[in-house]
């Protein structure tokens, strides 16, 4: 199925969030970590808990990268755990020169097959391309990110009066041809996405941020309902899969995603 019909089927159940499966054993509950591989356990129970109630789920490649050989096992049959029918986005966050990216194109959309990346645009349009070619897929480049380092550079003001990250945007506009591209933008920066919201023209938008680094759930749908816009998904890792430490932690976050959906009904009501 077409990644934007995936998202656009949640989307138009007032469904947004994006369960970010960022597992770090470190912070799962103590009564797994003596199993045979405690973050697939942990990971199968969070699928099955919120995969009925969520718009996305994310993975960082990092937190399995990191694991090497055991690591990318783990990943693979995560990914096998999802439903076809909900969105998968593969956080590598990759970009680099064209025959490079191909080849994490490659890895991305056909040995992983998830249905969207994230990607860095700072070295240009070659870098990017090779992820555009299929147009069942979708890619999220990076604006402006929820981190406090993101005014190092994506705020500097360029000689035509813009900011980087908005000079991105409308990069990203002119590059997408085949209609599969989206932005990244911070929920942590609410001033910015007002200001910003009508470069957006219509790109779907990723939004990081909300929960442990103290992004607002509501105001940014608040502000995508004054636009009359559906076309955005949320992402919350740790406020959800982290809800609870105990035996109940995947019904915890289960609870969370469907409290969030409560708040998009009423705010698009």
């Amino acid at each position: 199925m077409n990644a934007l019909k995936k998202l656009g089927d949640r989307n138009s159940e007032n469904k947004f969030v994006c369960v970010g499966l960022d597992t770090d054993i470190n912070k799962i509950p103590e009564h797994l970590k003596y199993g045979s591989n405690p973050v697939l356990e942990f990971n199968k129970a969070i699928i099955e808990q919120t995969a009925e109630y969520a718009a996305a789920f994310k993975i960082n490649f990092a937190f399995y990268e990191k694991d090497g050989t055991r690591g990318f096992e783990t990943l693979e049959k995560t990914l096998s755990l999802i439903p076809d029918s909900i969105l998968i986005i593969g956080d590598a966050k990759r970009g680099d020169i064209g025959n490079t990216s191909e080849m994490y194109a490659d890895s991305i959309f056909n040995y992983f097959k998830c249905d969207a990346s994230t990607i860095h645009p700072y070295m240009g349009e070659d870098s990017v391309q090779p992820f555009l070619n299929d147009e069942n897929k979708l890619n999220f480049i990076l604006a402006l990110t929820s981190n406090p380092g993101a005014n190092d550079f994506e705020k500097l003001r360029l000689e035509n009066g813009l900011f980087l990250y908005q000079q991105v945007i409308k990069k990203v506009k002119e590059w997408n041809a085949k209609k599969n591209m989206g932005i990244v933008f911070g929920a942590t920066k609410l001033d910015e996405l007002k200001s910003s919201f009508n470069l957006f023209g219509a790109l779907p938008v990723l939004l990081p941020g909300v929960g442990a680094q103290g992004g607002s759930f509501e105001d940014v749908l608040s502000e995508f309902k004054a636009h009359n816009r559906k076309d955005f998904v949320v992402n919350m890792s740790r406020s959800i899969i982290y809800k609870s430490k105990e035996k109940d932690f995947a019904e915890a976050a289960r609870g969370e995603v469907i409290l969030m959906n409560k708040k998009a009904a009423e705010i698009f009501a």
